[in-house]
């Protein structure tokens, strides 16, 4: 009983893949070539859904133009130059670290470093400071404060 509410937790669990038995090519290799390429790339309506994952209508268009460059003799990198091409860097999933993009791969860290700099820099002034030093009570304070106490 274990085991079959093991194996329905993890079937439930399993990533769920759009792809329609009618994509499906009839050549296996072929076919892991098409479901490793359109896993990399985002179907545009879902966002952060790959191709292979999107039950989305253009989604179903991208793994049929995948499959279609692979049948015509595309290598991989041919296929996601082609998409890429056409729909732009957006579409890949993870995308790549040159042009304009390096700015976006670096920005966290040179913030984070920024942040940390601008930090230890306040903390080092805040500590050199003077603490300020504080006035000794007059006669009319201190007696007045006596009376409170009292009180």
């Amino acid at each position: 009983m274990r085991a079959l509410l093991l194996g329905v937790m993890l079937a439930l669990a399993s990533p769920a893949l759009a792809v329609q038995p009618d994509e499906v090519l009839p050549d296996p290799v072929m076919e892991e070539r098409a479901r490793d390429i359109s896993a990399g790339l985002r179907c545009l309506v879902c966002r952060n859904e790959s191709i292979d994952e999107s039950n989305a209508t253009l989604a179903r268009d991208l793994r049929l133009l995948v499959r279609e460059r692979l049948v015509a003799g595309d290598s991989d990198a041919e296929v996601v130059s082609f998409i890429v091409d056409r729909y732009g860097e957006y579409v890949l999933l993870r995308p790549t670290l040159t042009g304009s993009n390096i700015v976006l791969w670096l920005a966290p860290a040179v913030l984070l470093l920024l942040g940390g700099g601008l930090s230890l820099v306040y903390v080092r002034r805040r500590a050199q400071s003077a603490a300020p030093t504080e006035a000794a009570l007059s006669v009319e304070e201190e007696a007045r404060l006596k009376d409170l106490l009292r009180e």
